[in-house]
């Protein structure tokens, strides 16, 4: 039953890792077209980004979609290395592989007609893999807090 556990872990980064793909292999009007859609749903909501960032709105959603896009993945990374490795060694090692496939989605980009590799994307989505290890650091202090007042 562990090892089907780990197999369905490591197919759901697999599968997310490919979808990150597909996402990089749309040229660039493909893509800004997806973030305009993001605006336009959102206005429909009630949540005017054009008017709060005017120019900024279509960067804004860029970003945001970079940031939870390796988020995600790093939270499946995690996932699937938290049974095998000790917590501390999990987080470093689903950070090192969320940087890692940054660096490869951006290289990536540079041969999708209109997209750039840009370090600054790495960061970018290596900050939301960082923010998801800050999130699990929190919750498992939160947790031992818990257990030691039972």
């Amino acid at each position: 039953m562990k090892q089907k556990k780990t197999y369905l872990r490591w197919t759901l980064v697999i599968i997310w890792m490919a979808v990150i793909f597909l996402f990089s292999n749309d040229p660039a009007v493909v893509s800004d077209e997806k973030s305009g859609n993001v605006i336009h749903v959102l206005n429909s909501l009630g949540v005017d980004l054009n008017s709060a960032f005017g120019n900024l709105a279509n960067f804004i959603v860029r970003k945001a979609a970079h940031f939870m896009e390796y988020f995600i993945l790093y939270m499946l990374i995690f996932n699937a290395l938290r049974d095998e490795v000790p917590l501390k060694n999990g987080l470093i090692i689903s950070l090192i592989a969320t940087f890692l496939y940054a660096c490869s989605d951006e290289m990536h980009q540079i041969f999708i007609p209109g997209r750039e590799g840009r370090f600054k994307d790495v960061l970018i989505d290596t900050s939301g893999g960082v923010f998801a290890g800050i999130l699990i650091m929190i919750v498992n202090k939160q947790k031992s807090i818990s257990k030691g007042k039972k």
